[in-house]
C-alpha cells in the first residue's frame, strides 16, 4: 500500500499532464497501481491479516497448565501431546552432554511466532553448544559451518540495512524531504575500554599515602575558648584540639594611583610618576591571572567568565577578555618554546597522538607530544609526516636531503625503481624548501604523480631531521598504528591498549565465536602482563622466550574469521609492539598522550573552536603550559600569576624538567 506522500506524487504528475504510463515509468509503480491511486478519494485503510493458526494451539493450555505444576522437560512434554493426537514430528538437536535432546520448550510454544533478535541470542547461548566439545567430528563441522553462515547473514544483514537506509534517504531528498536524523545513541554497549584487564596484569606500586593537611597553608589561627560561666570548679585544661577550615575570598581590589606631575618652563617638559612595571592597561595581575586560570585551568568559557567577574564587581568587557588571554603573551610563547625542547631532551622516548580541532569553520588536528615530565600541544591543518616534522623542528626551516636514507625510505614507500633512477641525480644533495619546489616540479612537472612526489617530500625531510645537529632529534617514537607516525623515529613502538581496543570491536553474535573471543583475549591480556614484568626486571634469556611466545600466541587460529584475520595484523606488528624487549624503558601502553587529547577534548566541548590563528597559538601555549605544571606538581594559576605580574620568582618548567630528567 502506498503512503500519503506517494499517492500526493501520482495525483501531483497527473496534474501536471503526465499520464498514467509516464507516471508508472517516472515512480517505479504498477500502471494498475497508478489508476487504483488516481481514482481513489482517499487512502484506504490498512487491513490487517488474520493470526495464523498452529497445530499447537489447542494443546497449549496443557502444556502451560502442565509447567505451572512444576519442571517438565521438553521431550516428556512433546510425548504427552503426541499420544494426546498432536500431529507433526519436532525438531531434534545432536548435543554434546546427551545423544539426542528436542529443541527447547519456547521454540514448541511459540513456533512460529515472530522473536527479536535479543530473545534469539538468548536462546542460542541457552542451547551451549561448542563444536569443539562434540565427538562426532561431522556435527562438530556442521555445526561450525552453521555458525559461519549466521556470521555471515549478519554481517550481510547489517550492511543491505545501511544500503536501504541510504537509498530512503536519497529517495526523500528526491521528494524535497529530510534524511533520516543522525541521533546518537547510548555507549553502554559500544565499550571498547580494555583498561579492567590491562590494570589487572599491571605490576602495581606502592603508593604514598597523601594527606590533605600537610598541603595546607595556615593564614589565622583564632582560639575558641571556652566559656568560664559554665564549667565546674574541678574543671582543668586539657590544651586545643585543632580543626583547619579552609575558606575563601572573592573581592575586588581596586587601586587609585595618584601619578605626580612636574612641569619645568625653562626646559617645557613635564614629568610624570610611573605605575608600577606589573601593570599594563586598565586590570592588574591579579585579574588577568584569573581570566587566563578560569579560561585554560578550569575551561571556562569567555562568556561566562565576564558573567562571573561582573557578578564579584569586576566591570570588564568581553573584548578586552578575549584581549587578555591572545594578546601581549609573547613571554607565554617563549616558555612553551623552552618547555619543548627541554620535554625532548628529557628522556629517550616520546608518546605523540593526535585530536581533531577547529579553526574558524575549518578542520584542524592537534599533535600531542609528551613524556613523563612535560605535554606540548601544536595545532597544524595537516596530519601527515610533513606536518609533525615541522613540529619536530622546533621553528627551524625545513631541508630535504637526498642521501642513502632518504632512497631506502622511498623503497619503503613503494616509490618504483623508474623514479628512483630519475632522482639519483640528486644523490648526497641538500636542498631548501624552494629549491626542493622547483626540482621536484622539472621531474614530475607541477601538477603530476601527487602521491609519488608526496613520498619523495617525507622521506627527504626525514632523512635531513635525522641528520639534524641543533635541535633535539628522536630516537623513539610511541604511538598507535597510525601510518603518519611511522618512520619518524630510529625506532617506533605501538601501544598494546590501541591494538587491544581492536579486538574489543569485535561483536560476535554466536556464543561459540564469543568464547573464543573471550579465551584468546585472556591470553593476549596474560602475555602483556609478562610483559609489564619484564619491564621491571629486564633479562635477554625471558625476552627470547617472550619473543617465542608472541610468536606461539598469535599463531593461534581460532576458526573465528574476523579474529583470526585480527590476530594476523598483530603479528605482522611483532616488531613494533615488542619494541620493548630492546627498550625496556618504553611504556607498553600510549596512555599518557590520549589523556592529554582528552584534556584537548574536554577543552573543544566548552569552546567549539578558535577564530584567530592568534587565538589558536594561545590555546595550544596555555594548555602545553597548564598540562605540563600538572605533571611537574607545580600550581598553573601561581605560576601563571608569576609570570604575569614579572615577578619571576618561580623556576622555569622548561628547568623544572632539566632538574627532575637527570635526578632519574
Amino acid at each position: 500500500m502506498l503512503t500519503v506522500e506517494e499517492m500526493l506524487l501520482i495525483r501531483d504528475l497527473y496534474s501536471q499532464g503526465f499520464c498514467i504510463s509516464e507516471i508508472a515509468r517516472q515512480t517505479g509503480f504498477d500502471r494498475k497501481t497508478v489508476r487504483k491511486y488516481l481514482q481513489l478519494k482517499t487512502l484506504p485503510e490498512p487491513q490487517k491479516r488474520p493470526g495464523r493458526k498452529s497445530k499447537l494451539d489447542p494443546f497449549k493450555p496443557y502444556i502451560l497448565e502442565k509447567l505451572k505444576e512444576g519442571p517438565y522437560t521438553a521431550a516428556r512434554l512433546y510425548r504427552e501431546i503426541k499420544e494426546m493426537g498432536y500431529p507433526l514430528q519436532i525438531l531434534w538437536f545432536f548435543n554434546h552432554r546427551k545423544n539426542i535432546i528436542v529443541v527447547q520448550f519456547i521454540y514448541i510454544v511459540f513456533w512460529g511466532k515472530k522473536m527479536e533478535l535479543e530473545a534469539l541470542k538468548q536462546l542460542l547461548l541457552s542451547l551451549d553448544i561448542n563444536p569443539d566439545e562434540i565427538e562426532d567430528e561431522r556435527y562438530a563441522t556442521a555445526f561450525r559451518i552453521l555458525f559461519a553462515i549466521i556470521k555471515k547473514q549478519k554481517e550481510e544483514i547489517e550492511f543491505l540495512r545501511a544500503e536501504i537506509q541510504k537509498l530512503r534517504d536519497e529517495i526523500n531528498l528526491l521528494k524535497g524531504e529530510q534524511r533520516k536524523p543522525k541521533i546518537r545513541g547510548s555507549k553502554k554497549n559500544e565499550n571498547i575500554s580494555s583498561e579492567k584487564e590491562r590494570q589487572k596484569r599491571q605490576f602495581s606500586k606502592d603508593k604514598e599515602s597523601k594527606s590533605k593537611l600537610d598541603k595546607i597553608e595556615i593564614h589565622r589561627t583564632e582560639t575558641c575558648e571556652v566559656d568560664r560561666s559554665v564549667l565546674p570548679s574541678d574543671a582543668y585544661s586539657k590544651g586545643y584540639r585543632d580543626v583547619i577550615i579552609q575558606d575563601i575570598s572573592i573581592k575586588p581590589v581596586n587601586t587609585k594611583y595618584r601619578i605626580e606631575i612636574f612641569y619645568s618652563p625653562s626646559e617645557q617638559k613635564t614629568y610624570s610618576g610611573k605605575l608600577p612595571g606589573y601593570i599594563k592597561g586598565e586590570f592588574g595581575p591579579g585579574i588577568k591571572s584569573l581570566i587566563i586560570t578560569l579560561n585554560h585551568v578550569a575551561n571556562v568559557s569567555e562568556p561566562k567568565i565576564h558573567e562571573f567577574l561582573e557578578n564579584v564587581g569586576i566591570h570588564i568587557s568581553r573584548s578586552t577578555i578575549s584581549r587578555i588571554l591572545t594578546k601581549d603573551i609573547d613571554i607565554f610563547h617563549q616558555e612553551k618554546a623552552e618547555i619543548f625542547q627541554e620535554g625532548l631532551k628529557s628522556s629517550p622516548y616520546q608518546q605523540i597522538d593526535d585530536t581533531g580541532a577547529r579553526v574558524n569553520g575549518v578542520n584542524h588536528y592537534t599533535q600531542i607530544l609528551c613524556n613523563p615530565y612535560y605535554t606540548a600541544y601544536f595545532t597544524v591543518r595537516n596530519k601527515n609526516r610533513e606536518t609533525i616534522l615541522d613540529v619536530l623542528l622546533c621553528g627551524k626551516e625545513k631541508t630535504y636531503c637526498f642521501n642513502e636514507e632518504a632512497f631506502d625510505l622511498m623503497k619503503t614507500f613503494n616509490v618504483s625503481q623508474i623514479w628512483l633512477e630519475k632522482l639519483s641525480s640528486f644523490k648526497n644533495k641538500l636542498f631548501s624548501s624552494e629549491e626542493m619546489r622547483r626540482k621536484l616540479e622539472y621531474v614530475f612537472s607541477p601538477n603530476g604523480y601527487k602521491t609519488t612526489r608526496k613520498k619523495v617530500l617525507e622521506a627527504c625531510a626525514i632523512a635531513a631531521y635525522h641528520q639534524s645537529t641543533d635541535i633535539p632529534v628522536l630516537s623513539t617514537l610511541l604511538s598507535d598504528d597510525a601510518r603518519q607516525f611511522r618512520q619518524i623515529a630510529s625506532h617506533h613502538a605501538l601501544c598494546w591498549v590501541h591494538d587491544g581496543r581492536n579486538y574489543k570491536k569485535l561483536r560476535p553474535i554466536v556464543p561459540y565465536f564469543k568464547e573464543k573471543l573471550e579465551a584468546f583475549l585472556d591470553k593476549y591480556w596474560d602475555f602483556y602482563g609478562e610483559l609489564c614484568k619484564f619491564r621491571e626486571k629486564p633479562d635477554s634469556e625471558v625476552a627470547q622466550k617472550l619473543s617465542e611466545k608472541f610468536d606461539q600466541l598469535f599463531s593461534t587460529v581460532t576458526g573465528y574469521e574476523k579474529l583470526d584475520e585480527r590476530i594476523s595484523k598483530t603479528k605482522e606488528n611483532k616488531k613494533y609492539l615488542l619494541k620493548v624487549l630492546v627498550l625496556p624503558e618504553v611504556p607498553l601502553h600510549n596512555n599518557a598522550a590520549e589523556l592529554a587529547a582528552r584534556a584537548k577534548v574536554r577543552k573543544r566541548d566548552v569552546s567549539l573552536q578558535t577564530i584567530t590563528e592568534e587565538g589558536t597559538k594561545a590555546n595550544d601555549t596555555f594548555m602545553t603550559i597548564v598540562q605540563t605544571a600538572k605533571k611537574l606538581g607545580v600550581s598553573a594559576y601561581q605560576y601563571i600569576c608569576d609570570r604575569v605580574s614579572n615577578k619571576f620568582e618561580m623556576p622555569s618548567l622548561a628547568q623544572l624538567i632539566r632538574e627532575k630528567s637527570s635526578l632519574s
